[in-house]
């Protein structure tokens, strides 16, 4: 398609700096993308990143410790409005008075006052949580209640709190196993339980939006600016308006909501800075696209071209049309009719070039062909049944026919060259008799199809061959042979050649 000339563009030059801030943006843009995973996955992981223990059989009490991860939690959690939760919190703080308590080396047996009391009370703070549930992450509690039926072998879990926060269970187990016990299986799912503030509009606080507008939007928005100045200095009779449009594919940059859909930017300016090349993944897809789309394609195409050829043709203004074509009824018609004289130009020139050039080249082979039926003529009409047997007879016969052949040709062809001659020179009265015999031919023509029943029959059977084109041959298509025409567009684009047995397809 050709460019408007207020599309052409200046040479384009680009610069080590303006390359390098290309690249930056690209890689802040990757940060930005990566920043947006983690952000939205960061309350369903947010275990994780508290415990940063890795469970690779979920089935098993596999665990794998990852201490070199660190603890971002104390930074994330402002960001999403996340705070300890209180009962929580008291429950975990009075675990751990009561672990130093049993742990202490000067303390006697766990049937003390003090420790009973401590017992007592951790045995209160566990029952509340069992009753209340204030735990955000579903299935917490209900692993927790499984976890204290398992160890104490009760069906109710306030009855197993009831007997493994016991004096008589920790003086027969001990409390360093039991110690084990709530340290792996208990204190890390109630660790894991937050509470988190809402706004005004009842939303969960959430205030990474900030981050996203001060470190990356911002930057975003200078890099566009500058890719519009950059492309209004190219194409200066470009309005800013589409200058803008332009770049309609960084807009999920600067949206605040849909940030998964900062991909395609993202992979377009990696692509543009020369950090990756997507080609390859391009042409896979759309490798696949065609093969999916191309037979469903070609069907609505042919069926579109064929029906409005039909619609053409059963048009009952073939006479008006056909006498448009006349000198005097195109002189005042648009651009798309044939101007006064072209029609006879175009005879002009190649009528000395079929007369001149291309028949007396034929001569030979229109010799034979006409020598031939004389021969046919004569032999069915000169010579009586008796007398066709002899060969000096079949002889004369042969080449009389031959001669009278090789005149009408030479004859026809000197014709022809000297009607080409006149036909090639420059002459007004023979422009005008060539398009008075042209319009002569439309208007007959014209009237002949009103007239008979020629017009009806005619578009009768041409619907008639497109109804059966669109029949049987569309309806023929195998959409099975898109794959080999995809394998053989392959083997054309990597140089492979074609196996010998192999039939192409469509063959």
């Amino acid at each position: 398609m050709a460019r408007p000339r207020w599309h052409v563009p200046a040479p384009r030059e680009r610069s080590r700096v303006s390359l390098a801030w290309d690249r930056f943006v690209a890689l802040w843009a990757l940060v930005n993308l990566l920043w947006i995973v983690f952000d939205l996955s960061y309350i369903p992981l947010r275990t994780f990143w508290l415990q940063r223990n890795l469970y690779p059989l979920p089935s098993l009490p596999l665990v794998v410790p990852l201490s070199a991860v660190p603890d971002i939690t104390p930074w994330v959690d402002p960001i999403k409005g996340i705070s300890p939760h209180r009962e929580t919190s008291v429950w975990l703080r009075q675990f751990e008075q009561l672990d130093q308590a049993l742990r202490a080396p000067a303390t006697g047996a766990p049937a003390s006052a003090a420790l009973r009391q401590r017992l007592e009370t951790q045995h209160q703070l566990t029952l509340a949580l069992i009753d209340t549930n204030p735990f955000q992450i579903p299935g917490t509690l209900e692993k927790i209640k499984e976890r204290l039926r398992e160890r104490a072998d009760r069906d109710s879990a306030a009855e197993a709190t009831a007997i493994l926060l016991s004096n008589d269970w920790l003086a027969q187990r001990g409390w360093q196993q039991e110690r084990r016990f709530w340290r792996q299986q208990v204190l890390p799912l109630i660790a894991s339980n937050y509470a988190r503030s809402s706004d005004d509009n009842g939303r969960p606080t959430d205030h990474a939006w900030r981050l996203d507008l001060l470190m990356f939007q911002s930057v975003f928005a200078l890099d566009i600016l500058l890719r519009v100045i950059r492309l209004k200095r190219r194409l200066p009779r470009l309005r800013w308006r589409d200058a803008v449009l332009r770049r309609w594919i960084d807009l999920p940059l600067l949206l605040p909501f849909w940030r998964p859909l900062r991909l395609l930017p993202v992979i377009e300016r990696l692509h543009t800075s020369g950090l990756i090349s997507i080609e390859p993944l391009r042409a896979v897809i759309s490798r696949a696209v065609v093969a999916l789309l191309a037979v469903e394609l070609f069907e609505v195409l042919a069926l579109q071209l064929i029906d409005g050829s039909q619609q053409l043709i059963r048009s009952p203004q073939w006479p008006l049309r056909i006498r448009s074509l006349c000198s005097h009824q195109s002189v005042s018609a648009s651009n798309s009719h044939l101007s006064d004289g072209e029609l006879a130009a175009l005879l002009r020139i190649w009528a000395p070039l079929l007369l001149d050039r291309v028949g007396p080249r034929l001569a030979p082979e229109l010799q034979s062909a006409m020598g031939h039926a004389l021969q046919q003529s004569l032999e069915a009409m000169v010579l009586p049944a008796p007398l066709r047997p002899m060969a000096p007879l079949l002889r004369m016969e042969e080449g009389l026919s031959r001669q009278l052949a090789a005149g009408v040709v030479n004859n026809l062809l000197v014709l022809g060259r000297t009607t080409s001659d006149r036909i090639s020179q420059r002459d007004q009265r023979q422009l005008e008799l060539l398009q008075q015999c042209i319009d002569r031919f439309w208007e007959e023509l014209a009237q002949a199809l009103e007239q008979g029943p020629a017009l009806q029959l005619s578009q009768d059977l041409l619907c008639r061959l497109l109804e059966l084109v669109k029949t049987r041959y569309l309806g023929q298509i195998n959409r099975e042979s898109i794959g080999d025409l995809i394998q053989e567009l392959d083997d054309l684009t990597t140089g492979v050649p074609t196996e010998p047995g192999r039939q192409q397809p469509g063959v």
